[in-house]
């Protein structure tokens, strides 16, 4: 029986090793761009028209070669059975406090999408919001809820696709019946809630491509409850700057609106008006320019409490003045460290701060003196993940996980200094039986750079460990510990998993951020390679078994890096990649990236970005094994990258390795993908990496 399976097994390994592929024809079209000078082709661009037939046939076309490919692995089967197991466990959000309820998501394991629940104290929980009964396919989800001060409404935003764009609808509590009034053409909103409203921002109604145009000219508005949104009061607009978008709050005190303006995914000024009168508001500026960020989160008589990283690259918190708040005349209030500040929370009249030190976090809870009272520490280096508290409430929760565990939800009291654990995961593995570890490397120009490693007990480093390296390196997003249910078939089978903290990210503060920016961006693909080479040096694996994946901004990262050292991985999984580095601020919101990338309109932007542009750097070659992944309803990152490098990567391939792109159909960038398309996407993941590395699942 065991010699059947085996011949069966190596029979199979042997037809799609020999099977040559026979990718869709993909026509090319002559275009030429001229950047200042410099003749650039462009043979692809007809797929940037995600409308058209002829994309949308090609799309087809590449589905059906790669689900054909993927079909054939013989254990693609086994990872979806693990992957199904490992990810049906009750998962739990930290309880939100509003009034008299509390307020939470769960899943009880294989629910598509999270599911609001309401409790009230002394009563059972009962469902306040289902978004599985919003679409057949739960494709639907949430994504922002807000509660009204006086604890009778929520507002929440729903997504279908996962596309940026949202309606937000309003329900009462705790009975969850929902109000008429729908507001469209939501993007990238917050909502904040001042007497029988609440202010947000909204896009007009786009008139042609809904997932792929420029958004431009977003808008501050509030809304009255009950009333047709058509009639939402206009508060704020900069119609001398289209591209500018705008967040809102309300302090906690409810005397203060702060709209935040930002022109980037970096930096932002503030404008603030008194809420002590009808409209129209009296709107003032607070802080000009947007080199630094500015978030506020508390008011004491009439001052504001301000965490930024202006003259402190870590972030401090200070007090501004209103009536005086000019930068000389701020006052420092809990001081820059060494590590960096990554949110404040406020609980019991006490300021939760979260910090990250190498990578791990940690929090620490001050007093509104400065003194510090406190400092949690948790026992496993981890990620403390969502924070819910409220200045009036002495008992916050949080989540914590770390790469072998699940969130579990923690209550802490700020006056008594007492923790308890809130619900607790039940595994379907166990953890004993793996290492986490963290590690210092060095890169191309003797940075230190942190990486997290974790594998089976026993590991022997022969260079033959299947490993799986995984980054991002951007915007200012920091890659901690954290759990994925994913993960765990590859440990399970011997895999080593990698993830490198490499620079762009936000580990170190501000400097780490800038360092991988611009004209600086070569430092993270250099980061990221090192730490292949010393996965390598090390005998942790070799080039025949290491492969790397990222997603978005990650997906920029491996196709960079797969361009420049095709010869040191044998898998390159770019995913929701930004892969067009000369065209990517043309699409919906890649203009607010520039900050991060520079632009092709410069000319000194033109000459780094096309150096290490994906797409523009393929030529004939052997590269890795490649499934790039993307979906139809990614209007973040256009699905028009993935699919014009995967056609050029399939005209220049010049080895046996396979390149296949996956497109996803109703998804979008990955928020609110629901439990069944994510265990697919990784179960074809899994299957091509296990194949190509050299895994035999038994």
């Amino acid at each position: 029986m065991n010699k059947v399976c085996v011949i069966v097994f190596l029979g199979c390994f042997v037809i799609l090793h020999a099977q040559k592929i026979s990718y869709p024809k993909t026509t090319k079209k002559e275009r030429i761009d001229d950047y200042f000078g410099i003749k650039v082709e462009d043979p692809y661009y007809w797929l940037e028209d995600d409308n058209s037939e002829e994309t949308k046939q090609w799309v087809i076309a590449q589905n059906q070669v790669t689900f054909d490919y993927l079909n054939k692995i013989p254990f693609r089967d086994k990872i979806r059975q693990r992957l199904t197991d490992l990810w049906n466990y009750e998962r739990l959000s930290p309880p939100s406090k509003e009034g008299p309820y509390f307020v939470y998501f769960k899943n009880t394991g294989m629910q598509n999408q999270d599911v609001l629940y309401i409790r009230e104290m002394g009563s059972e929980e009962k469902i306040l919001l289902d978004p599985n009964a919003l679409s057949k396919d739960g494709t639907t989800s949430i994504g922002t809820i807000s509660f009204s001060k006086d604890h009778k409404y929520m507002a929440y935003t729903t997504s279908i696709a996962g596309s940026d764009w949202n309606e937000i609808h309003i329900l009462q509590l705790p009975n969850g019946q929902k109000l008429k009034e729908v507001i469209s053409w939501v993007k990238f909103s917050s909502i904040a809630w001042w007497k029988d409203g609440f202010f947000y921002s909204r896009y007009e109604k786009p008139n042609e491509g809904l997932l792929s145009k420029v958004n431009e000219n977003q808008k501050v508005y509030y809304h009255k409850l009950g009333t047709d949104p058509s009639q939402d009061i206009l508060v704020f607009q900069n119609p001398e700057f289209p591209k500018r978008t705008f967040g809102v709050t309300v302090t906690p005190d409810n005397q203060i609106l702060i709209i935040s303006e930002a022109q980037s995914t970096s930096g932002n000024g503030l404008y603030y008006a008194k809420l002590n009168k009808n409209f129209p508001l009296d709107i003032q500026k607070l802080i000009d320019g947007f080199d630094y960020d500015y978030d506020v989160y508390d008011h004491q008589n009439g001052n504001l409490l301000i965490n930024t990283n202006y003259k402190a690259p870590n972030y401090q918190l200070v007090w501004v003045n209103l009536l005086q708040p000019q930068k000389e005349n701020w006052k420092p209030f809990i001081r820059e460290e060494k590590m960096v500040l990554q949110s404040v929370n406020l609980a019991g009249g006490k300021l939760v701060l979260k910090y990250l030190k190498d990578a791990v976090s940690l929090l620490r809870i001050y007093n509104y003196d400065a003194t510090l009272e406190k400092e949690i520490i948790p026992p496993t280096p981890g990620n403390i993940g969502y924070i819910a508290s409220s200045k009036e409430e002495q008992t916050f929760f949080y989540s914590f996980n770390s790469f072998l565990s699940p969130s579990t939800i923690l209550q802490y009291d700020v006056l008594n200094h007492i923790q308890d654990v809130f619900a607790a995961p039940k595994l379907k593995f166990n953890p004993n039986d793996f290492v986490a570890e963290q590690i210092f490397y060095t890169s191309k120009d003797g940075t230190k750079i942190p990486m997290f490693l974790v594998y089976k007990k026993g590991l022997q480093k022969n260079g033959k460990n299947p490993t799986f390296l995984y980054g991002y390196g951007g915007f200012n997003i920091s890659l901690t510990p954290s759990y994925s249910p994913d993960r765990i078939v590859f440990l399970e089978n011997g895999g080593i998993y990698a993830q490198a903290c490499i620079r762009g990210g936000g580990e170190y503060g501000e400097e780490w951020h800038k360092a991988g920016t611009q004209e600086k961006k070569q430092n993270v693909f250099d980061d990221f390679i090192a730490a292949a080479e010393y996965l390598i040096k090390e005998q942790y694996t070799s080039s025949e078994h290491l492969a790397i994946h990222g997603r978005s901004n990650g997906g920029l990262l491996v196709g960079a890096c797969m361009t420049q050292r095709p010869d040191l991985f044998k898998v390159a999984l770019p995913g929701v990649g930004v892969l067009d580095m000369l065209k990517f601020h043309k699409f919906t919101i890649g203009w607010a990236w520039v900050y991060d990338y520079g632009s092709s309109e410069t000319l000194e932007g033109f000459k780094y970005l096309y150096k290490y542009s994906p797409y523009h750097n393929l030529k004939k070659n052997k590269y890795p094994a490649t499934l790039i992944t993307t979906a139809d309803h990614d209007d973040r990152v256009v699905p028009a990258h993935s699919f014009k490098f995967a056609a050029r990567l399939q005209e220049m391939q010049q080895g046996e390795l396979p390149v296949l792109i996956r497109i996803d159909v109703m998804a979008g960038h990955g928020a609110g993908k629901p439990t069944s398309k994510r265990i697919d996407e990784w179960t074809d993941i899994w299957a091509f990496v296990f194949y190509h590395t050299g895994i035999q699942m038994k």
